[in-house]
């Protein structure tokens, strides 16, 4: 139970960060509709469990190379880069607003699951953060594989539920919108990443 608790804790931790993947998901949603911000939201999900997957396999090696200056220089070099590729994009391309059609093509679906599986993969917070939960209990508190799981599937089952929370109140919002309020708000999420590529590219040079 205290692992269930703590596991609630640090999924809420995650969903009340007002980072970059909080501005991708709720523009998405915002401009294209709901399935548009849980496509982005999927491609976060993936990113995360291959991610989770990989360091629970390489936890020895990796955590001394995410640790590394070199990883995360460069690491946060491509998240800047690719934060202000997407933030200026928003800047200068035409928003949509379509309120009665949501259904994506194969072509869009990719790109909405790419920009949120690409967005979180770049960022070194995301490594940082899983190794650090797998450090703490796997090797500082020792605790069992079955325990452990209960904490990994209840962080996981914290961030999808809270980013599709985010996703819902961004239709509410949306349903309520004109076009002149949707440019606003794709030129000040296109802002937000260019900031975030700022606050990153900072944080490593």
């Amino acid at each position: 139970m205290d692992l269930i608790i703590e596991g609630i804790l640090l999924g809420l931790f995650l969903a009340i960060s007002m980072g970059p993947i909080f501005v991708t998901l709720t523009q998405a949603s915002i401009e294209r509709g709901t399935l548009a911000g849980l496509t982005v939201g999927f491609g976060v999900w993936v990113s995360d469990i291959l991610i989770l997957g990989f360091s629970l396999l390489t936890i020895g090696k990796i955590s001394e190379v995410v640790n590394g200056e070199s990883f995360q220089f460069w690491m946060g070099l491509s998240g800047a880069i690719v934060l202000f590729i997407f933030g200026v994009i928003l800047l200068i391309k035409k928003p949509e607003l379509s309120k009665s059609q949501e259904m994506l093509s194969i072509k869009s679906f990719a790109t909405f699951f790419s920009k949120g599986f690409l967005i979180n993969t770049i960022n070194p917070f995301t490594f940082i953060f899983w190794l650090s939960v797998l450090s703490t209990y796997m090797i500082g508190r020792k605790v069992s594989q079955q325990d452990l799981s209960i904490l990994l599937f209840t962080i996981m089952f914290m961030i999808i539920i809270s980013d599709s929370f985010k996703v819902l109140l961004a239709k509410l919002i949306r349903d309520r919108l004109q076009y002149k309020h949707l440019v606003s708000i794709s030129q000040a999420a296109g802002i937000g990443l260019i900031i975030f590529a700022a606050v990153m590219l900072y944080r490593v040079v």
